[in-house]
């Protein structure tokens, strides 16, 4: 781990750069702890001004919009949540998949880079036209890769990894980590499979496969390391070491997956901050706040709890959509 990033860990435990802002969503109650700190805002310059180095926010689900500079970076960027029946008890695995260009234009900006954490269609139905519109280089599995080229994404802009690499960009690092998908109740996953060619252009959510799972850490030049995950499950041995200062962490959807939230702390050497991530209503409006389904509501209290037991030092930050935050 770089000696630089040790100190900066240890500046977050003995210097408070700003006071916390922290969420309630839909009668949840904001959580927090004694140690780290994060500053929200709403107008995207947070108590620093306009000199912050980055700024991070929160599209639903596992997607973010990180705006380093003039430069924005994109980690499962879905913005066009369309209704699946998911939410309603009548999921329909054959639903057509559809754009919202008029959310894409709104809120995705131009970013440099997009990082894919698995191909479902809550994580990756937008990319090829964020990609096209931007020019973005879009970074993710072999599938990921095939399924750009089956949508027109040239090849020039898909970057395959497999987990290990570390893409430096001058602002900023990329370390990808090889991951898991989360777990369902039956120990399995919706639409298992992977791509090793272009397929058929995609019709429907079905056709959009898990097609491996990764998560990534972005540390920002001068700045904190943020852990990026799309599912609930991972990989100890490839996450150890990594001790980043900031973890959005993904909600488990099941118990499947035995110990995770302990597991995973314990495993990222119990970042300062912890930021709840894939657990609200994805298939309802991108408004504050945000929408969560009973059954959920009660795993991301649990989850809470979970945090503070395993890492009670450990801020707890529930975000907002669209909220600016700086850490």
């Amino acid at each position: 781990m770089p000696e630089s990033r040790i100190d900066r860990r240890d500046l977050l435990r003995t210097a408070a750069v700003g006071a916390a802002a922290l969420t309630t969503v839909a009668g949840l109650p904001a959580a927090a702890s004694a140690s780290g700190s994060v500053v929200a805002s709403r107008n995207g310059t947070g108590s620093r001004g306009r000199d912050a180095v980055a700024t991070f926010r929160w599209f639903g689900t596992s997607g973010w919009r990180i705006d380093i500079g003039a430069r924005t970076v994109l980690v499962d960027p879905y913005l066009s949540r369309f209704d699946t029946g998911l939410f309603k008890g009548a999921f329909n695995s054959a639903t057509e998949l559809t754009v919202d260009a008029g959310a894409i234009a709104e809120h995705a900006g131009r970013p440099e880079t997009v990082l894919v954490t698995h191909t479902h269609w809550d994580h990756f139905n937008d990319v090829p036209l964020i990609a096209a519109n931007s020019g973005a280089r879009v970074i993710g599995t072999m599938t990921a890769y095939q399924l750009g080229l089956a949508y027109g994404t040239p090849s020039a802009q898909l970057s395959p990894v497999k987990g290990g690499e570390v893409l430096e960009f001058g602002d900023y690092r990329v370390e990808v980590v090889g991951s898991l998908h989360s777990r369902n109740a039956a120990y399995s996953m919706a639409f298992p499979g992977v791509r090793l060619s272009p397929p058929a252009k995609p019709r429907t959510i079905a056709d959009l496969p898990e097609g491996d799972t990764l998560a990534y850490q972005l540390t920002v030049k001068d700045g904190p390391a943020v852990f990026f995950m799309g599912g609930s499950d991972f990989v100890e041995r490839n996450v150890a070491g990594l001790a980043p200062d900031v973890a959005m962490i993904a909600m488990a959807s099941s118990d499947a997956t035995g110990e995770y939230v302990p597991r995973l702390l314990d495993a990222l050497d119990r970042p300062e901050i912890v930021v709840p991530v894939h657990w609200d209503n994805f298939e309802t409006a991108l408004r504050n706040p945000p929408q969560v389904a009973p059954a959920d509501r009660q795993r991301l209290d649990a989850m809470v709890a979970a945090v503070r037991k395993a890492a009670p030092k450990s801020r707890i930050v529930v975000p907002e959509y669209l909220t600016s935050y700086t850490f």
